[in-house]
């Protein structure tokens, strides 16, 4: 996909967008994804609306579980910056979405989000924040810990592999030089997790770096070891 491409549907009207877009996309995901999924029945062990968390590696990532997910109709909950490119947008044109500043206290988006998940909305999060330039997942960032809170829903953690070589990061941070490739795209689901107690000698930071910890190794265990990075 090119920005001149890009440009030219971001300057469709809305519906004729969103028509356009979806089909760009299924072209291409059908065209050089493909799709291994397991771990599907562990989502139908968590009652009502789910969080989903996975590690993030491409521009691709919401796309795939998007497909994946499509049972779950689930919201994506994305950096702002993302709708401000002109390629990156045709992908929150196609899911959707709810936008937040990051790096900020953005109350409006944190109300957007509980507010979706009391309704009943499913949630997708990658809590890295940012797509992993190495493949290996990165720090996650404590805003999870938050909307986990807030909306008191049950964690379903996925393992992603494979969407670093479907769709590559540019080295250069060009994304409108993101090509795609023929890959074997694998999804595993795992089982709900339950949050640890929190222990009588732990402060709150400490008991925070515990269970965001506990958080993203139920995700690492759910990938090859080369992916697991920080978390191995």
């Amino acid at each position: 996909m090119n920005v001149l491409t890009a440009k030219i549907l971001n300057h469709l009207p809305e519906s004729w967008f969103r028509f356009a877009a979806n089909k760009m996309v299924n072209y291409y995901l059908n065209k050089y994804a493909d799709i291994k999924v397991e771990g599907m029945e562990n989502i139908k062990k968590a009652q009502g609306a789910k969080i989903f968390i996975c590690n993030h590696l491409s521009n691709s990532d919401g796309l795939v579980l998007d497909k994946v997910l499509k049972e779950y109709d689930p919201y994506f909950v994305a950096g702002v910056k993302l709708s401000n490119d002109p390629v990156t947008n045709i992908g929150t044109m196609v899911v959707k979405t709810i936008t937040i500043k990051p790096n900020s206290a953005d109350k409006e988006a944190l109300t957007r989000i509980v507010k979706a998940v009391k309704e009943g909305s499913n949630l997708v999060i990658f809590p890295e924040g940012t797509r992993s330039r190495t493949g290996s997942m990165i720090e996650a960032k404590k805003g999870i810990l938050l909307i986990a809170k807030l909306t008191k829903a049950p964690i379903v953690p996925i393992g992603m592999s494979g969407t670093d070589k479907l769709l590559p990061v540019n080295k250069e941070g060009d994304m409108a030089k993101e090509t795609w490739h023929n890959t074997e795209v694998r999804i595993n689901i795992g089982e709900p997790i339950t949050f640890p107690n929190k222990n009588k000698e732990e402060d709150k930071n400490q008991y925070e770096d515990r269970v965001l910890n506990y958080m993203m190794k139920s995700v690492a265990k759910l990938l090859p070891e080369e992916y697991r990075g920080y978390y191995r």
